[in-house]
């Protein structure tokens, strides 16, 4: 069955696509991906280390998660041992400002910090 090329679905998948920002939040998108390219970084390689490193995570979900950073590019795995790509090099100082950016928003959000007042 054919797409239909003026399909709102057909439109927002040229979208999803051509938009840069989007494309690079599809790749990292999700509650997994970048905390396990993350723990792999750290240097836990193995599955089982990673599914024991990430507490809530099936193992289904973690296979499913991996095979995604691998297909993209963001992780490599030799035999048993998953390693961060050079392009996933990349997006490690991305996760840590995205890390602390949370923890931020997270303290802001609870009232456990107020926002400074911008500083003319």
């Amino acid at each position: 069955m054919a797409i239909k090329e003026s399909s709102t679905n057909n439109i927002n998948r040229q979208f999803l696509t051509e938009c840069n920002l989007t494309y690079a939040i599809q790749l990292m998108g999700g509650r997994w991906k970048l905390p396990i390219l993350m723990h792999v970084h750290k240097g836990i390689k193995r599955f089982g280390e990673l599914k024991k490193s990430i507490p809530n995570i099936t193992e289904r979900m973690l296979t499913l998660q991996l095979k995604e950073l691998e297909r993209d590019g963001l992780i490599g795995k030799i035999e048993l041992t998953y390693t961060v790509t050079p392009l996933g090099r990349e997006l490690i100082p991305v996760c840590i400002e995205l890390h602390k950016w949370g923890s931020k928003h997270k303290l802001l959000l609870h009232g456990k910090i107020t926002p400074l007042e911008p500083q003319f």
